[in-house]
């Protein structure tokens, strides 16, 4: 039994020994190395027949010493007696950050270079033998690393990251420390994170960049470079992309260039970003540009300006064209604004009464004047002026600012102009004429305003003042008096005036009160008015009716007429005609008179219906044949004597005065007295 036991554990001692070779087989003279999805291997390499590297730390040409290729994910077989394999992580940049990068291998830099160049051979450093055969310089790298995962030889480069430093450790204290430092002004900066310009929050990026050539001599402002998207090998988007920045001929320091609004990828070992506010030209204003830096214009100012040049835009000095109310992204290390306002000014010279809005009068008091009458009062005014905007570069670059302008020049020149006024006027005067004061200040002191490019709108004029003179304030005591006596003498007319306008408005009060009858009576005769006015209408439309029907009348009766008188012509023709042949037949025209008179009694005693036997008998008397005739007897026998040419006997009268006419010696008896006498005599009766 113990026999068995000792074999068993010879046995497995064999085993254990064989384990322990084998591994030693595979894992150092076969170099068995498995890496993992998440890792790489940086090899490094023990001895070499090529030899040692001697100033160099990747060994290109499989020297002893760093490999400059990794192992990826894998089996791989690298023998321990030869090689060393450190296991490493993939580096992941995070979203919204960016990673630095510094080479421990490569060439030297430049003496105008702080930063190495982009090696785009180099696949974002994950190609070692990529950089240094393509000229990779050791030290901080001007390319970033954006987002993602990468796998970097730790060997030869450096990843600085916001959270973590990723290096092999090489025992080199010194790079070490300088590493450090670096990784800590990146952070002072915030280099690790994109430059963010918020829309809202007004501001501007003043860059200074740190790597290129130094200014030349004299200049404090790098110009504008690289800013044409068309020209890619030189456009370098806003300092995003270094190298089109250096190629295109920029310099190192503080750059005309400002960035805006926006997300910038920068270097923060590059470029650094100053935020300074947008300047913001307010409505009512100018801005007066003083360019640090530019070209040297031509003087734009003309002959007759000995002041100072004026300059085109863009060079240096004072542009002659100002800036209109805006906001701009202007470089404050290039040059200034200053803000001329194009609104009337209102200049106030009263100790204590400042207009805030500009202070432009805070040091400005009221002028002390001796009047004619040797009153020491002073004399607040105000001014009002205004400056063309076209005009404020010209008082910009002669004065300098407005302020400077009105403590300078406007408070002497308008002091001494007062107290000439002062001088000729007494006390009294100076207070009653103010607005010819005014009114002449203001058209003398024009032409002096406009000598310094200015416009004069007003000149106001206070009272005049003592604190420590009573006389002043008794005169003007009694200029109040007098005032008020001449108010209560104009209040009196008013009164007055008033009166007559209460007896008028009562007045017309008490025909309101009538209103009522008045517009009714006025109502009705409107009324009558328009029924007469109707009437007389009619009437007029009926007169026009009966004149149209009366022309109309007697138009027809003219015309029947006209007929009638036609007619009766031809049967009186045909009448006269048958006539002449029946006096032809009777033998003479008097037997053809008797026939008709004849016919015409007998057709109209006929008609009136007359007894041919009368009833009284009138006998005309006489004597003879001819004494019992009756009256028509007698008109027959005159009628027809008459007609027939018999010549009647003149008149007789008889003792009663009854006229006689004698025909064929027969008389005839006044019918009209012989009934005028039967009818008294009936009347008796």
């Amino acid at each position: 039994m113990p026999e068995i036991i000792i074999v068993l554990l010879k046995v497995i001692g064999i085993g254990i020994l064989g384990i322990i070779f084998l591994n030693i087989l595979i894992t150092y003279i076969l170099g068995l190395r498995v890496i993992k999805s998440n890792e790489i291997g940086i090899v490094e390499k023990w001895w070499s027949t090529k030899g040692s590297l001697k100033n160099s730390i990747i060994a290109l040409n499989k020297e002893a010493g760093y490999q400059p290729d990794v192992l990826r994910a894998g089996i791989h077989f690298r023998s321990a007696i030869m090689y060393k394999v450190k296991k490493a992580p993939l580096i992941t940049i995070p979203q919204g950050q960016i990673g630095y990068v510094f080479a421990r291998d490569g060439q030297a830099l430049e003496p105008t270079q702080s930063l190495g160049k982009v090696i785009k051979e180099s696949n974002n450093f994950q190609d070692v033998r990529a950089f240094i055969e393509n000229g990779g310089q050791k030290g901080p790298q001007r390319d970033i690393l954006r987002e993602g995962t990468y796998a970097f030889n730790l060997a030869q480069f450096v990843v600085i990251t916001e959270n973590k430093t990723y290096c092999i450790d090489n025992g080199n204290d010194t790079e070490m420390q300088a590493i450090g430092s670096m990784a800590e002004k990146i952070r002072e900066h915030n280099g690790f994170k994109p430059m963010i310009i918020q829309g809202n929050s007004d501001f501007t990026g003043i860059v200074t960049t740190h790597d290129g050539p130094s200014l030349p001599n004299g200049e404090i402002i790098a110009p504008i470079v690289g800013e044409n998207p068309q020209e890619g090998e030189t456009y370098h988007n806003n300092f995003q992309n270094p190298e089109a920045f250096l190629r295109a001929g920029g310099f190192r320091g503080r750059q005309y260039q400002v960035i805006t609004d926006g997300t910038y990828y920068l270097n923060g070992l590059f470029a650094t970003v100053e935020l300074v506010k947008k300047i913001v030209i307010p409505v009512g204003y100018v801005g007066v540009v003083v360019s640090y830096t530019g070209r040297k214009g031509k003087d734009q100012s003309g002959e007759a300006y000995k002041h100072g040049e004026l300059v085109e835009n863009g060079c240096k000095g004072v542009w002659k064209e100002p800036l209109n109310p805006g906001k701009y992204a202007f470089n404050t290390y290039a040059g200034s604004i200053n803000l001329v306002p194009t609104t009337n000014i209102i200049l106030k010279w009263v100790e204590g009464e400042t207009d805030k809005t500009h202070k432009y009068d805070e040091n400005l008091k009221e002028v002390d004047i001796i009047t004619q009458d040797a009153f020491q009062p002073t004399l607040p005014l105000s001014v009002v002026i205004n400056i063309d905007y076209r005009k404020a570069p010209l008082v910009i670059q002669r004065f300098g600012d407005i302020k400077m302008l009105v403590e300078q020049t406007l408070d002497p020149m308008v002091a001494s102009y007062f107290k000439n006024i002062g001088q000729r006027r007494t006390l009294i005067e100076l207070i009653q004429e103010r607005t010819e004061i005014q009114e002449e200040a203001a058209e003398k002191m024009k032409e002096k305003f406009n000598h310094y490019s200015l416009e004069l709108e007003e000149v106001l004029i206070g009272t005049p003042s003592a604190e420590n003179d009573k006389k002043i304030e008794t005169i003007l005591q009694q200029l109040r008096d007098r005032q008020v006596a001449k108010e209560q003498i104009e209040t009196y007319k008013h009164q007055t005036n008033a009166a007559e306008k209460e007896k008028i408005l009562k007045e017309y009060e008490a025909k309101a009160k009538q209103q009522s009858a008045l517009t009714e009576s006025a109502i009705n005769i409107d009324i009558e008015s328009n029924k007469g006015a109707a009437e007389y209408r009619k009437a007029l439309q009926e007169a026009e009716q009966i004149k149209a029907l009366a022309e109309a009348r007697a138009t027809e009766i003219k015309i029947i007429a006209s007929a009638e008188a036609e007619k009766e012509e031809k049967v009186g023709i045909a009448k006269a005609i048958a006539i002449n042949k029946q006096v032809e037949a009777y033998g003479g025209p008097q037997y053809q008179v008797a026939q008709i008179i004849g016919e015409k009694f007998a057709e109209a005693i006929k008609i009136a219906k007359v007894p041919i036997v009368p009833k009284n008998i009138v006998t005309l008397g006489g004597n003879g044949e001819h004494s019992n005739a009756s009256i028509l007897d007698t008109v027959l026998a005159l009628t027809m004597n008459k007609q027939l040419g018999i010549d009647i006997a003149k008149d007789t009268e008889d003792d009663n005065g009854i006229t006689e006419k004698e025909i064929d010696n027969t008389p005839i008896t006044n019918v009209s007295k012989v009934n005028e006498e039967a009818n008294d005599d009936e009347s008796n009766k």
